[in-house]
């Protein structure tokens, strides 16, 4: 059981920015993301899309953005729960109880939805017997590249994450192979130079015009056969990763009995909080009106939520909150 003041749903940048507005009221946080990695779309989607809003940064790279906001909070020591999705929320006289998809629990006063659009699920190919093989040798998020050592690993996709992954795991795994539907990849044109000189020099096995179309195992992934051309092609494997991409969905939120604006949570624009006392949304989220879908306005909304959110980890406490110039920065808290 993991306790703390706040639990943050959601690791990107509001989320982050909120672990240091709560820090200067001196209270922990918790953070919990399906994504392998803090930081959201922002690290997992776009981590080299410029970004010209955030004040101070004429320009900045989204994962510059995310580096940045991770070593703001650092003082604060925040946790992270990562790779798990939410899936229950229950509310006692100490607060709230949340458990993930694995069976994870936390405990806080207080809880801080900062989901973004969603919970980013992945886009799963079509296959008839996918399921049976899910965390079974399918995975869809890479948490730990060590699991791969010496096993022989496909990976499937065209984009950013499929190329970055292969490069990285060539070392690792004893055979990867790289299999893409298309004779074009969607990457960086450094990442797509990298992967070709890897399959040239036998370090991947390369497969484009290619697709996964059947899975083979007793209990677990054993092989799979490639669609290569006019030929089928099987092959022994310890791991299939298939990339495709992640795809905003509700997911569980919707049965947290908060009210809903089609897929946003409705809030008092005061102080975000939603219709249950001690749940708060922040970001993308929420939707309240004037709502401004920016991550200069989540940043705003995180400051004013933990204001509000003091009263329900500190109900006793008096808050004494300064300018962070006065105290000369916050590693001293």
């Amino acid at each position: 059981m993991i306790q703390t003041d706040i639990i943050i749903i959601g690791a990107g940048p509001c989320g982050l920015f909120a672990v240091f507005e709560a820090g200067l009221l001196k209270m922990r946080c918790h953070l919990i993301d399906y994504l392998p990695i803090p930081g959201g779309q922002c690290s997992e989607i776009y981590p080299k899309k410029p970004i010209y809003d955030i004040p101070g940064f004429p320009e900045i790279l989204a994962g510059e953005l995310v580096d940045n906001l991770m070593k703001q909070i650092k003082p604060f020591k925040p946790g992270f729960t990562l790779g798990e999705r939410v899936e229950s929320i229950q509310k006692h006289n100490n607060g709230f109880t949340v458990t993930t998809n694995l069976g994870t629990k936390h405990t806080a006063k207080v809880v801080v939805i900062a989901a973004g659009l969603g919970c980013f699920e992945p886009r799963k190919p079509v296959l008839p017997s996918l399921s049976l093989f899910e965390n079974k040798g399918v995975d869809y998020i890479i948490r730990d590249p060590n699991q791969f050592k010496d096993k022989k690993v496909v990976i499937s996709g065209g984009g950013d994450s499929a190329l970055d992954w292969s490069i990285h795991l060539a070392d690792i795994c004893s055979e990867l192979t790289l299999v893409h539907r298309r004779d074009s990849f969607r990457g960086h044109v450094d990442s797509i130079e990298q992967v070709n000189k890897l399959a040239l020099s036998g370090k991947i096995n390369l497969y484009t015009n290619s697709e996964i179309c059947d899975l083979v195992g007793n209990n677990k992934l054993e092989s799979v056969v490639i669609k290569h051309e006019e030929q089928q092609i099987k092959k022994e494997v310890d791991f299939w990763v298939p990339l495709f991409g992640l795809s905003p969905k509700l997911g569980p939120i919707a049965e947290w009995g908060l009210n809903l604006d089609k897929n946003a949570i409705k809030v008092n624009p005061e102080d975000y909080s939603t219709n249950i006392p001690g749940i708060y949304a922040i970001g993308d989220i929420n939707t309240y009106p004037g709502k401004l879908k920016l991550i200069l306005s989540g940043f705003h909304e995180a400051a004013l939520m933990s204001h509000s959110a003091f009263k329900f980890v500190f109900p006793e406490g008096k808050k004494s909150f300064k300018y962070t110039t006065v105290l000369g920065g916050v590693h001293g808290f």
